[in-house]
C-alpha cells in the first residue's frame, strides 16, 4: 500500500472494464485519480464508491477543449496532475472491402487523436512540477496484424509509435511515456463483439489457455505509474498469456 502516495492522476476511460479496475488500484495504493469518461452513470458512481480521492468528470477524449478542462480541473482539485493513464478507446472490426470511411476515422479520433490530444495537454504540468508518467493503452495488434482489424491497428501502431517519440521527447523533461499491450481483456468493449464464444475462440489462441482481466492488466498501471519504474522510459510491454510470443498469434 502506499505505492501511489502523492500520485495526482487521470485515467481516461476510468469508468468501466479495464480502465474501472485501474482507477480501484491508483486509489488503493495512495493516488488521487479523476475518473475521465464519456459514460457518466458508471464513471459517477465509481467515483461515489472510492470517496473523495476520485472524482468524475465527463470528457471526450477527441475534443482538445474537452481535454484543457479536465487537466485544468485535476490540478485544481487535487494538484499538478503528474500520472497519466490514456486507457480510453474503442475497438471495431471490418474487412478492408467493406468497412466504412465514418468507421474508419471514429477509430482514428478516440483511439489516435484521443491520446496524442492526452499528452500534450498534460505535458506542461508536468513539466513545470518536476515531471510524471504517461501510459498509453495500445494492444497486441499494435504489435502484429489480424484480419478484419486493418483499421484498429493503425491505431494501436500509432499509439505505440508515438509512446517511442515522446518518450524520447520528453525524457529530457522528466516525463516517462510507456506503451501497454493487452490481449484479449473480458471487458465490456470486447465482450460485445460475440460474447461467451468470443472469449472462448480468444483463449484458445493463449499459451496460459485463458483469456485475461482487468486485474491481470491494473498492476502494470500501478508500477508504471509509480516510482518503482523510474528508469522506464519508451517500453511496450505485453500483457497477454504469452500471445506475442508467435508471430502467428492473428491466425
Amino acid at each position: 500500500m502506499g505505492r501511489l502516495d502523492n500520485k495526482v492522476a487521470i485515467v481516461t476511460g476510468g469508468a468501466q472494464g479495464q480502465g474501472a479496475e485501474i482507477v480501484r488500484r491508483f486509489v488503493a495504493e495512495g493516488a488521487k485519480v479523476v475518473v475521465a469518461d464519456v459514460a457518466k452513470e458508471p464513471g459517477q458512481a465509481l467515483a461515489d464508491e472510492l470517496g473523495e480521492a476520485a472524482h468524475f468528470a465527463a470528457h471526450d477524449v477527441s475534443d482538445a477543449a474537452s481535454w484543457a478542462t479536465l487537466v485544468d480541473d485535476a490540478n485544481e482539485r487535487f494538484g499538478p496532475v503528474n500520472v497519466l493513464a490514456n486507457n480510453a478507446g474503442i475497438l471495431r472490426f471490418g474487412d478492408i472491402e467493406r468497412m466504412p470511411g465514418d468507421e474508419v476515422e471514429l477509430l482514428w479520433r478516440v483511439n489516435q487523436l484521443g491520446t496524442f490530444l492526452g499528452m500534450q495537454a498534460v505535458t506542461r504540468t508536468m513539466r513545470k512540477n518536476g515531471g510524471g508518467s504517461i501510459i498509453n493503452a495500445s494492444s497486441i495488434e499494435g504489435l502484429a496484424g489480424m484480419p478484419s482489424c486493418t483499421a484498429y491497428a493503425a491505431t494501436k501502431w500509432a499509439i505505440r509509435g508515438m509512446t517511442k517519440c515522446a518518450a524520447m521527447e520528453l525524457g529530457p523533461k522528466g516525463i516517462r511515456v510507456n506503451s501497454v499491450h493487452p490481449g484479449m481483456i473480458d471487458t465490456p468493449m470486447t465482450r460485445v463483439h460475440g460474447g461467451d464464444a468470443a472469449m472462448e475462440f480468444g483463449a484458445s489462441k493463449v499459451p496460459l489457455g485463458r483469456v485475461g482481466y482487468p486485474e491481470d492488466v491494473a498492476p502494470l498501471y500501478v508500477f508504471l505509474a509509480s516510482d518503482e519504474s523510474a528508469y522506464i522510459n519508451g517500453a511496450e510491454i505485453s500483457v497477454d498469456g504469452g500471445v506475442t510470443s508467435t508471430h502467428a498469434f492473428g491466425a
